[in-house]
C-alpha cells in the first residue's frame, strides 16, 4: 500500500506498507516496469524528444525499514523533499 509520495529531479521517495514476507526486489522490479510503460504511454511526444533509450529507470533503488519510527514522521521527511521539476 502506498502511503505517501514524493520526489526530486533524478529520484523519488516512496513510504510503502509492505509485509516483510514479501520479495522488495520483485516489488521494485514490477513497480519500475509498470510505471515505465504507464509514463512512456502517457507522455510519449514529451519523452521522444528528450529521452531514447531503451530503459526508463535505473536499476538502482535503496530501500530503508523504518523500525520503530512514527509514521506521521516518515510522512513529513517524505512531503518535504523537492517536488520534481520539467
Amino acid at each position: 500500500i502506498l502511503v505517501e509520495f514524493s520526489g526530486e529531479q533524478d529520484h523519488v521517495h516512496l513510504l510503502v506498507d509492505y509485509h516483510p514476507d514479501n520479495n522488495i526486489s520483485d516489488f521494485t522490479s514490477s513497480l519500475k516496469s509498470a510505471s515505465s510503460r504507464v509514463v512512456r504511454k502517457e507522455f510519449k511526444e514529451h519523452i521522444d524528444k528528450f529521452y531514447w533509450k531503451p530503459l526508463f529507470w535505473s536499476s538502482s533503488y535503496y530501500v530503508a525499514s523504518s523500525g520503530g519510527a512514527p509514521i506521521e514522521k516518515l510522512k513529513q521527511y517524505i512531503k518535504e523533499q523537492d517536488a520534481p521539476t520539467e
